[in-house]
C-alpha cells in the first residue's frame, strides 16, 4: 500500500484530452521527467493508486499530456479528472538534488511559531520573481503571500505536513 507520507504532491489531472485516453497533467514539479519515472500516483477515492505511463509529451513548462497504460478512451480516464498526482519521495533522493523543490510544500499547513495559530494551507509557490513566495489560503479562502525564505521556516514537520514559520512582526497584517 502506498502511503501519502511517502509521497510528494506534484500536480493535478485537470481534464481528459482527445479521444484516445490522454489527460492534461498540470504539474508543479517535473521531477517525474528528470528521473524518468515509469508511473505516477493518483489519489482515487482516497486511495493512492499507481498508473503506468505509456507516453507523455509537454504542452508547456507546467502542463503535459499523459497517456496511461490500459486507459484508451476519454471515458476511461474521466475518473482521474480533478485528482491530485503524487510521486514517491524516493525519486527525490534518486534525482541527486540536495534540496527539495519548494513545490514539495504545496498542501502543507502553515502555522505561526509564535502563538501556534494556523495561517492557512500552502496552495502554490510563486517563483516568477527573485524572491519566491508561498501562496497560502487562509480559513476564509483569502490568499496570503508569505516569503519562502529559509530564515522564516522555523520547523518542518514532514509527518504532519506542517510548516512552522517564524515571521517578522506585522507581516501577516499586510495581507
Amino acid at each position: 500500500m502506498i502511503r501519502k507520507e511517502d509521497c510528494c504532491l506534484i500536480g493535478r489531472i485537470t481534464k481528459a484530452h482527445g479521444l484516445k485516453g490522454e489527460v492534461n497533467f498540470m504539474f508543479t514539479d517535473d521531477i517525474w521527467d528528470r528521473v524518468e519515472a515509469d508511473h505516477l500516483i493518483c489519489e482515487v477515492d482516497g486511495i493512492l493508486v499507481p498508473f503506468y505511463m505509456e507516453e507523455y509529451r509537454f504542452r508547456s513548462n507546467s502542463v503535459a499530456l499523459v497517456k496511461f497504460e490500459d486507459l484508451n478512451t476519454a471515458d476511461d480516464v474521466q475518473f482521474l479528472v480533478n485528482n491530485d498526482v503524487y510521486i514517491e519521495k524516493k525519486y527525490m533522493e534518486e534525482s541527486g538534488e540536495d534540496e527539495v523543490s519548494l513545490n514539495y510544500f504545496i498542501g502543507f499547513k502553515m502555522i505561526d511559531g509564535e502563538d501556534e495559530t494556523e495561517i492557512g494551507t500552502v496552495v502554490a509557490v510563486d517563483d516568477d520573481t527573485e524572491n519566491w513566495l508561498f501562496i497560502v489560503e487562509n480559513a476564509e479562502g483569502k490568499e496570503i503571500m508569505i516569503p519562502a525564505h529559509e530564515e522564516f521556516i522555523a520547523e518542518i514537520k514532514q509527518e504532519e505536513r506542517v510548516l512552522v514559520m517564524d515571521l517578522p512582526l506585522g507581516l501577516l497584517d499586510l495581507s
